[in-house]
């Protein structure tokens, strides 16, 4: 099976590698999409997250690192791919999870959804936090890989 993880990855935190390795042991092939949405401003390009995304899922021989606009309905019919892998890390993510999971499936009705929950240990973590902490000087060096963690400090010590 296929399958296509989508997100905006601003940036990849352990969660989101969490889930990339766990679907990767379960699928033959997995496309980690990034969302390029031209209307809000990322702290890091689109370029910049596709690399940081292919340096730390280069040890999962089955991940394909992509990237697209528009409609995730109109991606899955031009990657043929229909099935969504997306990650609850609480209850609160499950009903807008579920919303989004209802209109894929109505703009495109081949067009299924799996849910992975969190790692316990993720279940907090988001991209927004990790950007807060880094953002203030903290500690972020147990939510992000190496790689990310440097281009993060590289990013907030020039002054975004």
């Amino acid at each position: 099976m296929n399958a296509i993880y989508p997100g905006s990855f601003d940036p990849v935190t352990y969660g989101h590698l969490d889930i990339i390795e766990r679907a990767a042991k379960k699928l033959d092939h997995l496309i980690v999409a990034v969302l390029n949405n031209p209307s809000k401003k990322g702290i890091f390009t689109v370029e910049e997250r596709i690399d940081l995304l292919v340096e730390v899922t280069k040890h999962l021989p089955n991940v394909e690192i992509d990237f697209f606009s528009g409609l995730l309905s109109d991606y899955a019919v031009k990657k043929n791919c229909f099935t969504m892998i997306r990650g609850l890390r609480a209850v609160s993510d499950f009903e807008y999870e579920m919303q989004m999971a209802l209109v894929n499936r109505k703009l495109n009705p081949k067009i299924e959804t799996l849910f992975l929950v969190s790692d316990s240990k993720y279940a907090f973590l988001s991209s927004s936090i990790v950007k807060e902490i880094a953002q203030l000087n903290g500690n972020f060096s147990c939510f992000v890989p190496k790689v990310v963690e440097e281009a993060l400090k590289d990013k907030f010590k020039g002054g975004l």
